[in-house]
């Protein structure tokens, strides 16, 4: 047998600024499939990640919700530790970017990089918001295009044209953040010196470690010339301070992937048979695989290979790329529902499902993957459930009612099982080869001959024919041990289906190794389904709960802004036709109670004079006792489409203002207004 590899694995760092949602997971779960398939094959792999935890958004949402950035990236590491833990991703370590270890590490790099003359500084003219004291990011500015006029547009790009320009060609600009006119102002800025490693970087990422279709569009960046890459931002900015360089912070992007280092490092504390040099130094043998979706490719294949070769660490061995994640042919789109996050899913569907879907559209290429949802229910019902488990499920009760659960001796089909055990090779080089589709494909073929040959034997029938019982154990016995061989073949994917057969089998866990044994003369534990079959109803309901999930954050997030209803700015411009459509109404609130299930919503029974109306409103973190909005009025939206939701069918609005939280204010008229009338 070989010798064991060792392999350090990550996976992109999930930004500490928002709930997880299933195209985030469709990397986390390739990675993990891939290190459970190196675990299992006895090689030691290590798998960490961490939160990115730095950067402006994250500063401004802490301040908006009135917490530190620390507890604000604290909560989510907590949501988003057990997201991935319910979704089988099983992490050696899930760590932060704010943590000492990236301090440390972050600091050595940048002195290293500065000490061998790869830091350059000068000055830069950028936007500054007056009324906020910082220096705004090109998200951060709005305005109208250079280009074509189109309003509220980014500083960087037009939504509406395409068009790319400098922030300073925006017309009529302003803060996203405060709405104050920003003003042009200059300050030191520290670049890495990217031009410096282009030699190497010319022969690193043609040496095998890239896709060659990820190469070939490195190529074009790389013929073009490379840039100094600017990794400095002002105060404020919540990130590591330069060192000798005060109010001057690394750029997000330059701890981000250090975080890897530092996950491990940490880990090392933890596990002294672990030696982060072994892994890390620029001699090392180990094998270090980054996963990552096509959107980061320049950070990953350019930027961070260059900073550890300057700062004197190993370069990765591969970066294995993905695409993007679509559902039914389309982007993920909130108002369809098909924008779910990773906890809805959990709420209502198996996570072996999605693992399994994933796994049977991931190939080696970078194309992006549809979850396509009818697509979905009807393969796992037929792969896993119609195929798979199947086999279990069709032989376990003929061997405890025959022969008390003991399986004999038996090979009936020498031929399938010498079929089983030649597939074995191919299957581990598709696992190998990140090919998890042509691996599904090829255990599935082998379910396909394993229930083909038990309904041909139909044991059922020949357990009628006296005399035929032994035959009837053998051919049982014979089909647990292919139903077994496929367990193994499918436990990188499906861990929890593979414990419970492993208890239903009564074995240690299984090793891939295991494919090339029989259990022979076996007593087996009682049989209890393994997995049952996806109701299509549980998908409407994971899709009509994301719609509730939009429509509550909408309903309470709305009317706030962004926390400073007075200094933000105005929306565009509509004409008073425009506003004159809209039907806006005094509302009686006739009753105001809890829904039952919903985080967010109150449902609000109103009297409009001549109707009632029902309506579901994302009020309730401000209103804890839904009975004293009885009997007050509101402003009510009557013209606008009603709309169904999880709860039931909410028609109209109400119109509240307001930061958020307990901080949420219905509107309401002055004194003398009656239900029903017209708001002019």
């Amino acid at each position: 047998m070989s010798e064991a590899r060792q392999i350090l694995v990550t996976s992109a760092l999930p930004y500490a600024n928002g709930s997880i949602h299933l195209g985030h997971m469709l990397e986390y779960i390739q990675t993990d499939m891939w290190v459970r398939f190196q675990k299992l094959r006895g090689n030691q792999c290590i798998y960490v990640c961490a939160d990115d935890a730095h950067g402006s958004a994250i500063m401004l949402r802490a301040e908006k919700e009135g917490i530190t950035p620390e507890q604000l990236i604290a909560n989510v590491q907590a949501e988003h530790s057990g997201d991935f833990a319910d979704f089988l991703v099983d992490f050696d370590n899930f760590h932060s970017t704010h943590s000492e270890e990236n301090r440390e590490l972050a600091e050595l790099i940048y002195t290293r990089l500065r000490d061998a003359g790869h830091i350059a500084t000068r000055s830069v003219t950028q936007y500054f918001d007056p009324e906020k004291g910082m220096f705004l990011a090109d998200r951060f500015i709005k305005g109208t295009c250079p280009k074509c006029a189109a309003e509220d547009q980014y500083g960087d790009n037009c939504e509406k044209c395409g068009a790319t320009y400098e922030p300073t060609e925006l017309k009529d600009p302003r803060s996203a953040i405060s709405g104050a006119t920003p003003v042009l102002k200059d300050s030191k800025h520290f670049f890495f010196k990217l031009p410096d490693f282009e030699a190497m970087l010319k022969q690193w990422t043609r040496g095998g470690a890239l896709q060659e279709s990820v190469a070939n569009k490195i190529a074009e960046w790389l013929d073009g010339g490379l840039q100094e890459w600017d990794i400095s931002r002002d105060a404020p900015y919540f990130g590591f301070e330069i060192p000798d360089e005060p109010g001057k912070y690394f750029y997000v992007w330059l701890d981000a992937p250090i975080g890897y280092m530092a996950s491990f490092e940490n880990l090392c504390k933890r596990r002294p048979e672990l030696d982060f040099d072994t892994f890390w130094s620029k001699d090392s043998t180990a094998e270090l695989y980054h996963f990552i979706g096509k959107d980061i490719i320049n950070f990953h294949t350019l930027f961070w290979p260059a900073m550890l070769e300057g700062a004197g660490f190993r370069k990765p061995t591969a970066v294995n790329v993905h695409g993007y994640l679509t559902v039914n042919g389309q982007k993920m789109s909130k108002s369809r529902g098909t924008f779910v996050k990773a906890r809805t899913y959990l709420d209502h569907l198996n996570p072996e499902y999605l693992r399994y879907y994933y796994a049977s559209k991931l190939g080696r290429g970078v194309d992006d993957l549809d979850l396509n949802l009818e697509d979905f229910v009807q393969k796992v019902n037929s792969d896993l459930v119609g195929k798979v488990v199947n086999i279990a499920s069709r032989c376990a009760g003929f061997i405890h009612k025959g022969n008390a659960g003991v399986m004999v001796d038996a090979n009936p089909e020498p031929e399938l099982w010498t079929a089983f055990q030649e597939a074995a090779p191919s299957i581990a080089e598709a696992y190998e080869a990140r090919d998890f589709a042509r691996a599904m494909r090829e255990i599935m073929h082998l379910a396909d001959r394993a229930n083909a040959w038990i309904a041909d034997k139909a044991p059922w029938a020949l357990n009628k024919v006296e005399g035929k019982q032994a035959e009837v154990q053998e051919i049982c016995a014979f089909g647990v041990n292919l139903f077994r061989q496929l367990v193994i073949f499918l436990k990188p994917v499906l861990p929890n289906l593979a414990a419970a057969a492993e208890q239903f089998l009564n074995v240690e866990p299984l090793r891939w190794n295991d494919h090339a044994t029989l259990l022979a003369n076996h007593q087996l534990n009682a049989f209890t389904p393994l997995m049952t079959r996806i109701e299509p109803a549980k998908i409407e309901a994971m899709i009509e709960a994301s719609k509730e999930d939009l429509a509550s954050s909408e309903a309470a997030a709305a009317p706030a802004g962004n926390g400073e209803l007075v200094k933000a700015p105005l929306a565009a411009e509509i004409n008073f036709d425009a506003f004159a459509a809209v039907d806006l109404r005094i509302a009686l609130i006739e009753k105001a109670e809890f829904v039952e299930g919903a985080d967010k919503l109150l449902r609000l029974t109103l009297d409009l004079g001549d109707a009632k109306r029902n309506v579901f409103s994302g009020i309730k973190s401000a209103y804890p006792d839904p009975s004293k909005l009885e009997g007050r009025l509101t402003l009510y939206v009557a013209n606008l489409a009603p709309r169904k939701m999880k709860f039931g069918m909410s028609e109209g609005m109400v119109l509240a203002a307001g930061p958020g939280g307990s901080e949420i204010y219905l509107l309401s008229p002055d004194s003398g207004a009656k239900p029903g009338q017209r708001v002019m």
